[in-house]
């Protein structure tokens, strides 16, 4: 039998990911009584894990730029990104005592890299607001009314005036993403999109003449695929094809689109046949194009790997450089994808995040049906989406008095 906890909570947040941490700063900020429950034995693993490699806060450009890399849901995020644009990402960080510095894309870094001294003083915060924190807390969905948890003490009931949720998307399960909530969600009759993975790399059977160029990056290309077109740089991997390069354009891929790549995406193909018709002498094809075309040994290599055998005319090899078709076998599986599409629909929710099937409660972060390239736009919209549904719940919370 469940135990039934005595208080009853303002909010209870159900996540402590970014979306989850922002939504309990806000409601706590405006001095409402707000338990934080999370399944995982510490919090914001996800958030820690993504920081290892250098914490990506947000883009610094302009708020129409930012929000364009929302795809298809860019205009329904503008008002959540509006109020949580690139500048007050920074702002905010900055009022936790964070030293940011833009890197030369614009990306924007704490000066420690790392996510770990950010997250210690934003619980510090949140608990000068008297916010509390349970783990290894799962939220099982509803006993009733109140919110039921699988803990280390047996079940417990918790009542809330209100909830949000946030509990992150359908990847990285053993950080605590792994999309369980959805099946609760459907027993409320909430619409849902399926789960896919975004952010990925691609899988790619590899000849053994590869191996050599095993985490080899590939610098000064472009990858394309459907509408979406990437400079990104990408990396060679035993499995496949991954970076940010990839990440970009996988959305597409993910949909059919045939995947190429511009190995030489400064230069015309006029310019490179060109080049290629230089006198080569002794040299073979290789030798001359690493030559005269300046092409570093991994991208040689995906090009003898997917042209073969590679044409001799100057014209005909300009083409294939400009448009070199990627076999593979289609993307890696979706746990291992830095994020996902699908989730809780546009069409569930009100203006305020809240969903329409069950007044009351909120949610936000990879829960909701968007996606959007790395970069720091996934965690700008998590932050976004968090401290809208945090005001919403305020909103609804005020009514209710």
């Amino acid at each position: 039998m469940a135990k039934q906890q005595a208080e009853i909570w303002d909010a209870v947040v159900v996540g402590a990911g970014p979306a989850g941490l922002r939504a309990a700063e806000t409601l706590g900020a405006a001095g409402y009584r707000v338990l934080i429950a999370d399944a995982k034995p510490s919090v914001a693993r996800k958030f820690l894990m993504a920081g290892k490699s250098g914490l990506n806060l947000t883009k610094d450009e302009p708020r129409e730029q930012l929000q364009a890399n929302y795809g298809d849901k860019a205009s329904w995020l503008a008002p959540m990104l509006a109020h949580c644009s690139a500048q007050e990402v920074q702002d905010w960080a900055r009022g936790l005592g964070v030293t940011l510095f833009s890197g030369s894309t614009g990306r924007v870094f704490p000066v420690e890299m790392k996510a770990s001294p950010l997250l210690r003083a934003w619980l510090s915060r949140l608990d000068s607001y008297g916010v509390e924190r349970r783990t290894r807390w799962r939220w099982l969905g509803w006993d009733g009314d109140a919110l039921l948890f699988d803990t280390v003490e047996g079940p417990q009931r918790v009542d809330a005036r209100c909830t949000v949720l946030a509990m992150g998307g359908a990847s990285w399960s053993r950080l605590g993403s792994d999309g369980a909530w959805a099946d609760v969600l459907k027993r409320k009759a909430v619409p849902l999109a399926p789960f896919k993975p975004a952010n990925v790399g691609l899988l790619v059977d590899w000849s053994a003449y590869m191996a050599s160029h095993f985490g080899a990056p590939l610098k000064g290309i472009a990858l394309m695929a459907g509408d979406l077109v990437s400079r990104g740089e990408a990396v060679i991997s035993d499995r496949g094809l991954e970076g940010g390069g990839v990440y970009t354009v996988c959305a597409a891929v993910r949909d059919g689109a045939p995947l190429t790549i511009d190995l030489l995406p400064d230069l015309s193909a006029k310019e490179i046949a060109q080049r290629l018709a230089r006198p080569r002498g002794k040299a073979s094809w290789s030798s001359h194009m690493r030559k005269v075309l300046k092409l570093s040994p991994p991208r040689l290599a995906l090009l003898q790997e997917f042209c073969r055998p590679l044409p001799t005319d100057p014209e005909a090899l300009a083409g294939v450089l400009k448009s070199i078709p990627v076999q593979h076998a289609g993307l890696r599986p979706m746990d291992e994808a830095i994020s996902t599409a699908g989730g809780v629909t546009v069409e569930a929710l009100d203006d305020q995040l809240m969903l329409r099937a069950l007044p009351g409660v909120f949610c936000s972060g990879e829960m909701l049906d968007w996606e959007a390239p790395t970069g720091g736009y996934l965690l700008t919209a998590c932050l976004a989406t968090g401290r809208w549904a945090g005001q919403g719940a305020i909103a609804y919370l005020r009514d209710l008095t």
